[in-house]
């Protein structure tokens, strides 16, 4: 790629300091937000292919899915209004509560958004587990996607300036890698509740753990330096600078974050700042990164993977355990992120990533297209179940090492002080309004696009595959106040930046 796609970080400060063991612990702790998402992600598919479940609050469904003298298409058993509503409201609220977390975050740290975050999460959780109508699982639903929008607006944001910058990628991926562990516990929680009458009630309640988890554990985190003196707390922001850096010089890299704070103080309203031309990368990033993550398909495989095996002939223990597989699979392939996106760098995660789900993707579609056609009618022998389970993991492992943790980790790192809460809700809301478009359209879509759903996806990861290797720069080893030189460095933003830009009104860097 011509002209600068690639940003040589030696034009950035690089500070002094060490990967020290009360940075890596902190970043672990505030990583457990993401377990609740995850944890979510998980649990809803298992729970609504769950016939008690089902028979209890949506009987409707259970009905369609038990006619046999129905001539209903495979594709179109969970097609279901309701059904999507509980699993699709939550998004919705997530949406909504993104936009107050901003201001919560800003205001009052990045801490005490994530206790309130675990506090909405805890206490949908159990209205959700002792729900006795559909009302209220709605409202726990709700109140669990609060939990997920302040959380998902907190912790990366925290994570990325709690970490130094030769490994912040890896730290901040540590909320993905919750993200996959908490999958991974809910399908396993699934498997074994779904034998019991009330397995349901153990699997939702039971989400209360990983809050109970984030809301004690936040109460002992210390506050990020950027956010101490946001607020105002300079000898409070220095000494945690020093514990984190491990060192006791950090006189640089602490004028530095006074320098971004003094800048962002002078923006009296951020939401209308982000909209100024110097911002245009970040908004441009923010809000397509996540529309593009969503639009992988991968939450079609997450939170409807038990169902969407079920409609494709699994049987109910079938379709959990291969659940649980495609979950592993996303566990240890989030670690190849964690372990390469510091050393080989964003970019081609993004780009290798975008190829291996285009051709899962097609190659799940053709199989289905094969056995089930266009009336939705046929089955897949054992060998051939295996083989689509294979592609659909070679797929998931494509995303928990591209667009899964990078989704989260890029819109996080790129934004200045000024703008960092503003950019950060605009990506959770982005993505959790595609979101809740995707679960809320996707059982639809599926009875009326059949297989060619698959396809419809792989369309999408091609055209965001060449959004990527156009118009994103490599970010890896860039301290993130300085991250606004990168731009200027890039073939195309740097006719779009004003030279202002760089460096918070100092010398712009020249373009490579």
């Amino acid at each position: 790629m011509a002209g600068g796609s690639f940003v040589d970080s030696g034009n950035t400060k690089q500070f002094d300091g060490k990967v020290t063991v009360f940075v890596l612990v902190t970043c672990f702790v505030a990583a457990m937000g993401g377990l609740l998402f995850g944890y979510d992600l998980g649990i809803t598919g298992g729970v609504t292919s769950m016939e008690p479940f089902l028979v209890k609050f949506f009987p409707s469904v259970y009905k369609q899915m038990k006619d046999e003298s129905s001539h209903e298409s495979q594709y179109c058993k969970f097609d279901n209004e309701l059904l999507t509503l509980f699993t699709s409201s939550l998004y919705l609220a997530a949406l909504v509560a993104s936009f107050f977390a901003s201001t919560t975050t800003r205001m009052l740290g990045r801490k005490t958004s994530m206790f309130l975050g675990g506090l909405f999460f805890l206490v949908g959780a159990l209205l959700n587990g002792f729900a006795v109508n559909v009302e209220m699982l709605i409202i726990g639903r709700l109140l669990l996607g609060f939990g997920v929008g302040y959380c998902n607006q907190s912790v990366p944001v925290y994570l990325s300036e709690m970490a130094p910058a030769k490994i912040r990628g890896a730290l901040n991926m540590g909320f993905q890698m919750m993200i996959t562990i908490g999958i991974l516990a809910a399908n396993l929680i699934n498997y074994g509740t779904s034998k019991l009458e009330n397995g349901w009630r153990i699997s939702l309640g039971l989400g209360a753990v990983p809050a109970v988890m984030l809301c004690v554990g936040s109460l002992f985190l210390g506050d990020t330096p950027n956010s101490l003196i946001e607020r105002g707390q300079r000898e409070g922001a220095k000494k945690m600078l020093q514990k984190i850096r491990g060192v006791e010089n950090v006189d640089e890299e602490f004028q530095d974050l006074i320098d971004a704070c003094e800048a962002s103080k002078k923006v009296e309203h951020p939401w209308k700042n982000i909209t100024s031309p110097k911002y245009k990368p970040q908004v441009t990033f923010c809000s397509l990164i996540p529309f593009f993550q969503q639009l992988t398909g991968i939450n079609v495989i997450m939170f409807y993977a038990p169902v969407l095996f079920k409609t494709l002939g699994f049987g109910d223990e079938a379709s959990l355990i291969s659940a649980v597989i495609s979950g592993g699979v996303n566990v240890v392939a989030t670690l190849v992120s964690i372990v390469s996106v510091d050393k080989f760098g964003r970019r081609i995660l993004f780009l290798e990533g975008g190829v291996q789900m285009f051709l899962s993707q097609m190659a799940v579609g053709a199989m289905i297209a094969w056995k089930f056609g266009v009336s939705g009618e046929g089955s897949f022998t054992k060998g051939e179940a295996n083989l689509l389970l294979f592609f659909i993991c070679t797929y998931v492992a494509a995303f928990a090492w591209s667009w899964g943790p990078l989704g989260w980790l890029v819109p996080s790192e790129i934004c200045s002080l000024e703008v960092r809460s503003a950019g950060q809700a605009i990506n959770v809301a982005v993505n959790m309004l595609f979101t809740f478009f995707i679960a809320q359209v996707f059982l639809a879509m599926l009875c009326h696009l059949k297989f060619g759903l698959f396809f419809f996806f792989a369309g999408f990861v091609v055209v965001m595959t060449i959004f990527i290797a156009l118009f994103l720069p490599e970010t890896k080893n860039v301290p993130i106040e300085e991250m606004s030189k990168v731009w200027k460095s890039h073939w195309f933003w740097t006719k779009v930046v004003p030279d202002e830009n760089t460096d918070n009104g100092r010398k712009a860097v020249q373009e490579s």
